[in-house]
């Protein structure tokens, strides 16, 4: 495949950009350098910045308000778990303090009313003596014990209807 009598594929004559080219890229250069806009040191600076997003700071400030408010429950809660425990602790003291004091009201009680005291006053101040065998007298209930339910004497035969009536109720 000859073309012009010289191989194609050796021919890199084809691949050269020509004079005409050439100044047009140059040309084409030379528009870009001018349309370059030059900026301050700063403001290139404050260009390359990232620039905040508004629904990150939301969601940033959403979660620092709920980490807040879970580390304030808690703390409310461990204060308010303190506050219970020491009420705990004080009505327990009070507890035990009121049990000594009832066991020694107790012991004074008992010893002011023991039997042999009893028994002293009531011979001494009373002049009372123990019973005797033959004062004590015993009963026996062989047959039981019964109830009886007293009739009203005197009702009227409406009243007796009732309690029929009542008693079919019942």
């Amino acid at each position: 495949m000859a073309l012009n009598g010289r191989s194609v594929a050796y021919d890199i004559s084809l691949f050269e950009t020509t004079a005409e080219e050439r100044l047009e890229e140059q040309k084409r250069l030379h528009r870009r350098r001018h349309n370059v806009v030059s900026l301050p040191e700063e403001d290139l600076i404050k260009n390359r910045r990232a620039k905040p997003n508004p629904a990150k700071i939301f969601s940033r400030v959403a979660l620092g308000g709920i980490i807040t408010v879970t580390v304030a429950l808690i703390i409310h809660g461990q204060v308010q778990l303190t506050e219970l425990n020491q009420k705990i602790s004080n009505a327990s003291t009070n507890l035990s303090n009121q049990e000594s004091l009832y066991t020694q009201l107790q012991m004074k009680v008992d010893s002011k009313l023991s039997t042999a005291e009893v028994e002293s006053f009531a011979e001494s101040n009373l002049g009372m003596s123990k019973a005797d065998s033959y004062q004590k007298e015993y009963i026996s209930l062989s047959q039981g014990d019964k109830a009886e339910v007293a009739k009203e004497q005197g009702s009227n035969i409406f009243d007796s209807i009732a309690q029929a009536i009542a008693g079919l109720w019942s």
